[in-house]
């Protein structure tokens, strides 16, 4: 049973100790992405968005 709670103690701390920087790459991914969206005009983002949108449409459902 010691070997046990010892283990799980470890794995607890290298769990715990890894976490931060196992999770700093994808934050600063994140913030990255929010820089670049903040940098585009609110328009400019509204007409990419209808563009894409006409461009990838779904095809009107067929009638019977």
């Amino acid at each position: 049973m010691r070997y046990i709670v010892w283990s799980l103690i470890a794995a607890f701390l290298i769990v715990a100790g890894l976490w931060p920087a196992a999770a700093t790459p994808i934050a600063l991914a994140g913030a990255g992405a929010a820089a670049v969206i903040a940098a585009i005009p609110g328009p400019a983002l509204a007409l990419i968005a209808a563009a894409v949108w006409l461009k990838y449409r779904p095809a009107p459902a067929r009638t019977a």
